[in-house]
């Protein structure tokens, strides 16, 4: 199994990412089980919460490339976005260690996220002759600013969690190794609130959904178009390599 799952108390559900000899990449089974994960967990009446994270000291470092590879015309990763967007309850994401291509973009579609401190973060869409996902050229501008949102999406180097929580990607950067604890606390915050006013609160605040799944979709059909292009396969394969 590429994904662990567990009530960890009452009420609070932890999908872990467990793929820890590729850093937790994604390939289609993991976007397909972490996808129904979190439907599961928001159908379920006992969960109030959920904590996404990684095993082994790492969220995700992105696409699994050679699964990328083998199947570009996949939309396994694209229902995952539209599965975060629809979400009812919260969200938490414990981020250590690398959150790469849809590993931080998909950080905007999570209610709250902490990172550690070393957490290295990279949108590397551009850099791989592909485009931007998980409407990040929509909600990536709306938090960070333009000028911000262009360099992290169309220059695609690392940045640290200092830029991240500055870009707005995560709410706090934390101790290396403290992402959980912080993760769990805030969980139990939100467990203790009205669990019907945070379901309200958060459809009041994800009001334009239907805008941000229009440009999920949108700009997926771009990122095939660009999976099939010449320049994409020869940077996936340079990197490959």
């Amino acid at each position: 199994m590429s994904l662990l799952t567990d009530t960890v108390e009452p009420g609070i559900r932890v999908l872990t990412i467990d793929r820890p000899i590729k850093r937790n990449a994604l390939d289609i089974e993991t976007y397909v089980a972490l996808a129904e994960g979190i439907v599961e967990a928001d159908r379920d009446p006992e969960v109030r919460v959920m904590i996404v994270t990684g095993s082994g000291g790492v969220f995700t470092a992105g696409n699994d490339l050679i699964d990328f590879r083998n199947h570009p015309d996949s939309t396994a990763a694209f229902d995952l976005l539209r599965t975060l967007v629809a979400t009812e309850k919260p969200i938490v994401a414990a981020v250590e260690g690398f959150a790469v291509g849809i590993g931080a973009s998909m950080l905007l579609h999570c209610d709250l996220a902490f990172a550690g401190n070393s957490t290295i973060f990279s949108l590397p869409f551009v850099t791989l002759g592909l485009t931007p996902e998980g409407a990040t050229t929509l909600l990536l501008p709306r938090i960070a600013g333009v000028k911000l949102a262009t360099e992290l999406l169309m220059l695609g180097k690392k940045f640290d969690s200092a830029r991240a929580e500055g870009a707005g990607l995560i709410n706090r950067a934390v101790a290396d190794g403290a992402a959980f604890a912080t993760a769990l606390e805030a969980a139990h915050s939100l467990q203790e609130l009205p669990s019907e006013s945070v379901r309200i609160t958060k459809r009041l605040l994800h009001r334009d959904r239907l805008d941000v799944l229009q440009v999920i979709d949108e700009e997926a059909e771009l990122f095939r178009q660009r999976c099939r292009s010449v320049e994409a396969k020869a940077a996936i394969a340079r990197f490959l390599e």
